[in-house]
């Protein structure tokens, strides 16, 4: 005896090989044997066999008018025979039961399933919902149809363009658009990004990584509301100082200067002179969340996004020829020792006499010049002349801070490698992507840069341990240990950064355009106000939750940020190559991969893939053949074709104390071709 069955949410056939009172054993026609309740039974019959029967019954059900056949069927809850009966014959047949029994099932928006082979009439109305959807399912499905055969004969539908970044990359994998690309790639076998591209989807590489930035970190624009800076209410002392700043000609947000006093007296007071929006504006104002919300100034070649509006920046910069609002640290030093003999933080307006931009400075200050006053005199302007001694006994001093450092750290600092520098010729305001672009080179801790990074992480030092002897909580920047793998965490206590060989590390010093830097200048002005009692009137306190709200927002926002900065450099390198005719790079060896090895060039900031690397070490010099540039995924490989030394070189990381950069490569899409349309096509929506 055969039966048909009901499992699992389909019709089942098999022969019965044995059976009790409530169950039986029935062989499916795979050769499986499965247990089946007596109350799933539908059917029992001698032939044809199963699978015949269920072939026929859905022939047979796929003619059945459905509309005719709700007519027809009983009122309130009956079975698939009472149908049977009423719409095909008085007798029917074992395959108009089984037609019926399958029909019935497969037309949930006719009749609702009431139990094993039973149903119930759907109400008229609902009924007409139903096929409404599914008419509209079907236009939808006829629409992804159309909109994929245009994108495989490369043509980009309006609304797929529209859409692009969403179905790239926040996708809604029921939406008709991300289903017409997963079918278009499906069909043409392409990756969907190569796809889109030849559609025309996109038509410039530097578009779409800056459109898809602003995508996923800044959906309403990058414009600012209508803000009033606050002004600073407090009556301020002026500093007796003449202090100047060192910035590039591309920096608006002076947030830091410098001051000597002292020269020749054998005690020096060292400033630095920290802007202090601080002063003026306050947690939760409309500014502030503003601040908060971004996080940070966004860099990259020819352009940046910054955290506050400029008006507001332009408010309190150290701006050269104003007396400007600060928090400074002064630190006293015996002159012939440079001991540290003690800071001191005040609050204050602080002359600024000059805004020095290093770009233009740097070919007359150099060691030599810093180091003999006869070097240059001639040649120095003049509003330089009476800042060179200051900048002498600077550029002395953080000589001496840097080695005591590194005496904390064990090793040298390694500056093997050097800054670069990106100009995008006739750029005004935002980039096209179709300018020429100018890489420079500038030696990690040159001169004047070394004056500022080592005053500032003297200050930075100093007041993030000032704040923890007080008990007042801030944001710092912490690393256990040089070991291999240990990084740079950030936290809200005071523990040592053994990168840069200080005790604690808070960044503090660049309040316009970092947020992390505005709390804690909000921590160590309260700290100057109040002292001892500082962890009671600051606006943060221990274990604030709000605190490490920011903490984790600041730290994915300044991930994603400095992630697209080395992207687009990526992409202006990758240009440059394409620009300059450049096919063969030399370079370095720093990592070996399972069929290659990573590489970076030596005259570019750029690290690659390499093939040929056969009996070649990390920090081997190689002449390498690139292969085809593939700007949209940031991508190119090359070819090892002529080894350059006969041993590799010491292939030492270079190591500032902070994290290595990350390597931009191909990107990752949230495209998945496996998605396919797992519902019927007669199902309601």
């Amino acid at each position: 005896m055969f039966v048909l069955f009901e499992e699992a949410g389909k019709y089942l056939g098999g022969r019965v090989l044995s059976e009790a009172e409530a169950s039986a054993q029935v062989e499916l026609e795979t050769g499986k044997r499965v247990k089946v309740k007596s109350a799933n039974i539908v059917l029992r019959f001698e032939k044809p066999a199963p699978a015949e029967l269920i072939a026929e019954g859905r022939a047979l059900a796929a003619t059945v008018d459905l509309d005719l056949a709700w007519e027809f069927a009983p009122e309130g809850e009956f079975g698939f025979d009472e149908l049977a009966t009423e719409y095909f014959q008085a007798r029917p047949t074992l395959v108009q039961q089984a037609a019926a029994l399958l029909a019935l099932f497969d037309a949930p928006h006719y009749f609702r399933r009431a139990g094993k082979g039973r149903f119930k009439k759907a109400p008229a109305e609902i009924i007409q919902q139903a096929l409404a959807a599914i008419e509209k399912k079907k236009l939808v499905q006829a629409q992804i149809a159309e909109w994929a055969d245009q994108l495989a004969a490369g043509v980009c539908p309006a609304p797929v363009r529209e859409q692009l970044f969403k179905i790239l990359f926040k996708p809604d994998k029921n939406a008709p658009e991300y289903k017409a690309v997963v079918d278009a790639a499906r069909a043409t076998q392409r990756p969907p990004l190569e796809l889109l591209k030849q559609a025309g989807a996109i038509a410039s590489a530097y578009q779409f990584h800056w459109r898809r930035f602003l995508f996923e970190n800044f959906p309403k624009g990058t414009g600012f509301p209508a803000l009033q800076a606050p002004a600073i209410a407090d009556a301020l002392p002026l500093a007796a100082v003449q202090a100047f700043s060192i910035d590039d000609s591309q920096t608006t947000e002076i947030d830091d200067a410098l001051s000597v006093q002292g020269l020749g007296s054998g005690t020096v007071v060292v400033g630095i002179h920290i802007a202090a929006p601080g002063l003026a504006l306050v947690p939760g104002s409309a500014i502030d969340q503003v601040a908060r919300a971004r996080m940070s100034t966004v860099y990259m070649p020819g352009h940046k996004i910054t955290m506050l509006p400029d008006h507001v920046v332009e408010a309190y910069t150290l701006q050269e020829g104003r007396d400007c609002p600060a928090v400074s640290l002064y630190a006293t030093f015996d002159e012939a020792t440079l001991a540290l003999q003690g800071t001191e933080t005040r609050l204050e307006r602080v002359p600024i006499v000059a805004n020095l931009r290093h770009d233009q400075l740097d070919t007359v200050i150099n060691q030599e010049w810093l180091e003999d006053a006869s070097v240059g005199a001639a040649e120095t302007p003049a509003t330089l002349a009476p800042l060179r001694a200051p900048l002498s006994f600077l550029f002395r001093l953080a000589k001496q801070l840097k080695a005591q450092r590194e005496v904390v750290r064990g090793k040298p600092e390694n500056f093997s490698r050097p800054d670069y520098t990106f100009r995008l010729l006739g750029n005004e305001g935002e980039p096209t992507g179709d300018e020429q672009v100018r890489i420079g080179t500038r030696q990690r801790g040159a001169p004047l840069d070394l004056i500022v990074s080592e005053a500032m992480i003297l200050a930075n030092s100093s007041w993030g341990g000032w704040l923890g002897e007080l008990g007042v909580p801030g944001l710092y920047r912490s690393q256990a240990s040089l070991a291999p793998g240990i990084k740079v965490r950030m936290g809200t206590r005071a523990l040592p950064h053994a990168g840069l060989g200080v005790k604690s590390y808070a960044w503090s010093t660049s309040p316009l355009r970092r947020y992390t830097d505005l709390v804690n200048q909000w921590q160590i002005i309260a700290a100057a106000r109040h002292g001892k009692t500082a962890a009671l009137a600051a606006p943060f306190k221990p274990k604030d939750a709000d605190l490490f709200s920011i903490l984790s927002g600041f730290d994915a926002a300044y991930s994603t940020y400095n992630g697209h900065q080395g992207g687009m450099e990526r992409f202006w390198t990758l240009k440059y190559l394409k620009q300059e005719g450049i096919t063969e790079l030399e370079a370095t060896l720093i990592k070996e991969l399972p069929n290659g090895a990573l590489a970076r060039a030596d005259q570019l900031p750029l690290v690659f893939e390499v093939t040929g690397t056969q009996g070649l070490q990390r920090g081997a010099r190689v002449r390498v053949r690139l292969g085809e540039i593939d700007e949209i995924a940031l991508d190119v490989h090359g070819t090892v074709i002529e080894r350059l030394d006969a041993a590799p070189a010491d292939a030492a990381a270079d190591d500032s104390g902070e994290d290595e950069e990350e390597v931009a490569g191909p990107i990752a899409i949230a495209v998945d071709l496996a998605d396919s349309e797992a519902a019927p096509e007669n199902a309601p929506a």
